[in-house]
C-alpha cells in the first residue's frame, strides 16, 4: 500500500505527496546479510586469487613463506575431512532407516542410473570437444619435463581393487587405509644351462691345460611380480557399502530398532551443528588455498603458452557438461527451473571451486539442499555420499580429453575402437577414483595404459592440475546435488506412501471409547472411565480407503454412550 505524506499549507488544501521509495542500497544490503557466508566465501576467492597474483610480481618466493601462506587453508581441509567419516555413517544409517527396502532399492535404482548416465556423457562430450580443437601438439615434447616413474597399470588389478575395498575385511583399517595392487620388478641372476671342465695339451712345452666351459642362459634380467598392499587413504566405498547394508537391516527391525536410529540421527545432526560452525571459517582458508596456490607456480608464462588450449578445451567441456547438460536432463525430468536450484547450491560449488575436495565438501552440499532446497533428508542421506563416492563427471571428462591430448601431443593416431576404449575407461576409471584431490592423477595411469600411451607425459599435466583439479570438483558436487533433487523428485510418491503409513498407525482421539469401570465413583466429571482404543482401532486396515468407515461408526457411537449413562444413573 502506497504511504502518502499530507503536506498542510497557509491558504490552499491539503497536497498529498507519495513517500520517497527506499534506496535500492538498502535492498542489496539486505540480501548481502541474509546471505552473508556465502558473500564472504566470493570476497575469499576474489582476495585469494588478487593477492595470489601480486605476489608473483615479486622475487621467486621461499617454499617456507607459500607454506605460511597456505597454511590456514590446510586447518580448513584437515577440519572439512575430520568430518567426512562420522557424516558419511550418520547420514547413510539415518536416511536408510527411514527407508522400508523396496524405496530404498528404488531410490538406489535411480541414483546409479542417473550417475552412470551423466558420466557417459561427460566422457564422450571430452572426446568430441579433444577431437574438434585439437590441442595437441607434438612440439611440446621438445620442451624440457620433469620426468616420472613409468608405472604399470592393470586393468584387471584396478577392477580387482575396486571390488576388494567394496568388500573391506577389517572395519576399522577401511576407516584410513584400502588395498591396491602394486607391481614390483625383481631381478633375475643368469642361469647356468651347462658346465664341463676340458683339458687341452698344449704341443709347444708339452703340458697339459685345464678350462672351464660355462654355458649361461641370459634370459629376462627383472620379472614382474604383483602383490597386495595397504595404502594411506579412507576407503570410502567400503565403509557406504557396509553402512547401507547396515541401515537397511536396520530399517527391516522396526521398533526394535529406534533407540539405535535416534542415536544416528542426534550424531547427524551435531555433525551438521559443527559444518556450521566450520564454515564460518571457510572464506579465510579459501582465500588461502588460492593464494599459495597461484603464488607456488614456478613459470606461469611458458605453461600458458604450452597447455592453454588443453585447459581451454578441459574449460570448455565443463563448462558446457555442467551449465547446458546437466540443467537440460534436471529440467526435463523435473519440468522445475535449474537456475533457482543453482542459486541454492551456489555455496557448495564455490566451497568445492576452493577445496578441491567432493567428499570434503560433503557437509556443506547437505545443508545446501536440505536448508535451502527442503530435499528431504532421507534423500540427501542416501543418494549424496554415494554420489561423492562415485559420481565423477568433470573427472571422467577431464581423463578422456587429457589421455587424448597425449596421443596427439605424440603424434600418435587413435582408430575408433581405441577412442571407444578411452571413453569407456574414463567412466569406469572415474567410478574408482577417490573423492580426494589430483586423485585424476592416478587414474590417468590407468587409461594411458589401456591404449598404450607413454604414461610418463603425465608430467606435463601436472603444472595446470591445480587449477582444472578445482574446476572438475566443483561439477562434479553440481552433478551430486542435481541426482538429489532428480531423486527426490521421483520418490516423492514412495515418501509420501512412508509417511501416510506412519500416520495410519497413530491412534485417532475421535475415535476413542470410554468403558466404566466396576468400582467408578459418582459426582467427579469423567471419574470411573478409562480411555481405550476401539476394537475397530486395534484391525486398522493398511488402506487409506478404510478412514471413511471409520468416521461412519463414530459417529453412530455417542448415542450408545448416552444410553449407557441412563442406566448407570437409574
Amino acid at each position: 500500500m502506497t504511504n502518502h505524506v499530507e503536506v498542510p499549507m497557509a491558504d490552499g488544501p491539503h497536497i498529498s505527496l507519495e513517500a520517497l521509495p527506499k534506496p535500492c542500497l538498502d535492498k542489496y544490503c539486505g540480501w548481502l546479510m541474509r546471505n552473508l557466508l556465502l558473500t564472504l566465501t566470493i570476497v575469499g576467492v576474489i582476495l585469494g586469487s588478487l593477492f595470489g597474483s601480486l605476489l608473483r610480481l615479486l622475487p621467486p618466493l621461499d617454499s617456507d613463506l607459500i607454506m605460511l601462506i597456505s597454511f590456514p587453508g590446510d586447518i580448513l581441509m584437515r577440519m572439512l575431512k575430520m568430518l567426512i567419516l562420522p557424516l558419511v555413517i550418520s547420514s547413510l544409517i539415518s536416511g536408510l532407516a527411514g527407508l522400508d527396502a523396496k524405496s530404498s532399492g528404488r531410490m538406489g535404482t535411480r541414483a546409479m542410473v542417473y550417475y552412470m548416465s551423466t558420466t557417459v556423457v561427460a566422457a564422450i562430450l571430452g572426446v568430441i570437444l579433444v577431437l574438434s580443437i585439437h590441442p595437441g601438439n607434438p612440439k611440446l615434447k621438445k620442451s624440457p619435463t620433469v620426468t616420472t616413474r613409468n608405472e604399470e597399470v592393470s586393468s584387471l588389478d584396478a577392477f580387482l581393487d575396486l571390488i576388494r575395498n567394496l568388500f573391506p575385511e577389517n572395519l576399522v583399517q577401511a576407516c584410513f587405509q584400502q588395498i591396491q595392487t602394486v607391481t614390483t620388478k625383481i631381478p633375475v641372476p643368469p642361469v647356468v644351462v651347462r658346465k664341463e671342465n676340458v683339458s687341452q695339451i698344449v704341443h709347444a712345452s708339452g703340458s697339459v691345460l685345464n678350462t672351464t666351459i660355462t654355458e649361461v642362459n641370459v634370459g629376462p634380467s627383472t620379472v614382474t611380480q604383483k602383490q597386495l598392499e595397504f595404502k594411506a587413504g579412507m576407503n570410502v566405498l567400503g565403509l557406504i557399502g557396509f553402512f547401507i547394508a547396515f541401515g537397511i537391516c536396520m530399517g527391516k527391525m522396526g521398533e526394535q530398532a529406534k533407540p539405535m536410529a535416534d542415536f544416528f540421527n542426534i550424531l547427524n545432526e551435531i555433525i551438521m551443528k559443527l559444518v556450521s560452525m566450520i564454515m564460518w571459517y571457510s572464506p579465510f582458508g579459501i582465500a588461502s588455498l588460492i593464494c599459495g596456490k597461484i603464488a607456488g607456480i614456478k613459470d606461469l608464462e611458458m605453461v600458458a603458452r604450452q597447455l592453454g588450449m588443453y585447459m581451454v578445451t578441459v574449460i570448455v567441456g565443463l563448462v558446457i557438461h555442467g551449465a547446458m547438460v546437466l540443467p537440460l536432463i534436471f529440467f526435463v525430468i523435473t519440468r522445475q527451473n535449474p537456475f533457482l536450484f543453482y542459486a541454492g547450491i551456489f555455496q557448495a560449488w564455490i566451497t568445492a571451486l576452493g577445496t578441491a575436495s567432493s567428499a570434503g565438501t560433503l557437509p556443506v552440499t547437505f545443508r545446501c539442499l536440505e536448508e535451502n532446497l527442503k530435499i528431504d533428508k532421507r534423500v540427501t542421506r542416501f543418494v549424496l555420499p554415494i554420489g561423492a563416492t562415485i559420481n565423477m563427471d568433470g573427472t571422467a571428462l577431464y581423463e578422456a580429453v587429457a589421455a587424448i591430448f597425449i596421443a596427439q601431443m605424440n603424434s600418435i593416431h587413435l582408430d575408433g575402437g581405441q577412442i571407444a576404449t578411452v571413453s569407456l575407461t574414463a567412466t569406469l576409471a572415474s567410478v574408482g577414483a577417490a573423492s580426494i584431490p589430483s586423485a585424476g592423477l592416478v587414474t590417468m595411469l590407468l587409461i594411458l595404459t589401456a591404449v598404450g600411451l607413454p604414461t610418463q607425459d603425465i608430467s606435463l599435466l601436472i603444472a595446470v592440475d591445480w587449477l582444472l583439479d578445482r574446476m572438475r570438483t566443483s561439477i562434479n558436487v553440481v552433478g551430486d546435488s542435481f541426482g538429489a533433487g532428480i531423486v527426490h523428485f521421483l520418490s516423492q510418491k514412495e515418501l509420501a506412501l512412508i509417511d501416510g503409513r506412519g500416520e495410519e498407525l497413530e491412534i485417532d482421539p475421535t475415535t476413542l471409547k470410554l468403558q466404566a469401570l466396576a468400582n467408578h465413583q459418582e459426582g467427579s466429571i469423567g471419574s470411573g472411565y478409562t480411555v481405550l482404543p476401539s476394537q475397530d482401532e486395534e484391525e486398522l486396515p493398511e488402506k487409506m480407503d478404510a478412514a471413511s468407515q471409520y468416521s461412519e461408526k463414530d459417529e453412530e457411537e455417542p448415542d450408545e454412550e448416552e444410553e449407557e449413562k441412563k442406566k448407570e444413573e437409574e
